[in-house]
């Protein structure tokens, strides 16, 4: 697949798989820790006006911040960091209870303020990007998440907007039995998220914990869900823990 190539750089023959990307180079990244292999993909939105801005910021040493990719409004795919190294992107959190997320994962930042929808040539952009990382790394769709699923009430980007379900639909992430229903049990909840790969919280008891993490669950799979937790709520979340366990 050729990688599409926007504005923000000239088109150069990149580093990764033989691919066609626009490079910037970002001085903020290092080696992955432990020698590991990436294993998951983490989704972000920029959060700022332009995909330039994004870049510039992703690019300065005074942030110390960066992802291996941006994605900009019209589609094109910038390289700001090689997939080989570890990019600044994920900050603290985990993922199946795997901590130092940034070492084992690629980081793809997608321009979008985060208060409009991801324009369709954008969305496949983001699409065939993932799926050629997935191939290069050979990543397992459950390995494909959002800021906001290892990190809940910390990020909540990519957002209710993004449309996760497109990606699961080409194979490329996973998806619930959205007609599932369950008994509520916030226990039951929280261990079932935990067991599909969601950090484990340390009282489930504890409102704001919990509403971060069924907040971080609706924005993936029931965007604009309020409320209380209910049935749908856990038949999702047991078919999703019970379905697709981390790998």
């Amino acid at each position: 697949m050729r990688l599409v190539t926007g504005s923000l750089s000239k088109t150069v023959l990149g580093a990764d798989g033989g691919k066609i990307a626009a490079i910037r180079t970002s001085p903020n990244f290092g080696t992955r820790r432990g020698g590991v292999r990436p294993s998951l993909v983490v989704l972000h939105y920029t959060a700022m006006a332009t995909s330039e801005e994004a870049v510039a910021r992703l690019c300065s040493p005074d942030f110390q911040v960066s992802a291996h990719y941006v994605v900009d409004e019209g589609g094109g795919i910038c390289r700001l960091v090689e997939e080989r190294f570890r990019a600044w992107h994920a900050g603290s959190g985990e993922w199946g209870g795997v901590p130092d997320v940034n070492s084992r994962s690629i980081g793809i930042e997608i321009a979008n303020p985060g208060d409009r929808p991801f324009p369709n040539q954008q969305m496949e952009a983001v699409a065939g990007l993932v799926a050629d990382i997935q191939d290069r790394w050979n990543i397992d769709p459950r390995g494909v998440i959002g800021h906001s699923d290892m990190a809940p009430g910390r990020k909540i980007d990519p957002g209710p907007r993004f449309d996760w379900r497109r990606l699961a639909l080409l194979g490329l992430s996973v998806w619930p039995d959205l007609d599932a229903e369950a008994e509520p049990d916030r226990r039951a909840f929280a261990s079932a998220s935990a067991r599909f790969g969601y950090p484990e919280l340390s009282d489930s008891d504890d409102d704001r914990e919990f509403h971060c993490l069924l907040q971080a669950v609706r924005s993936r799979f029931r965007p604009w869900m309020a409320g209380a937790l209910d049935r749908r709520d856990m038949g999702i979340m047991m078919s999703l823990a019970d379905a697709f366990p981390p790998s």
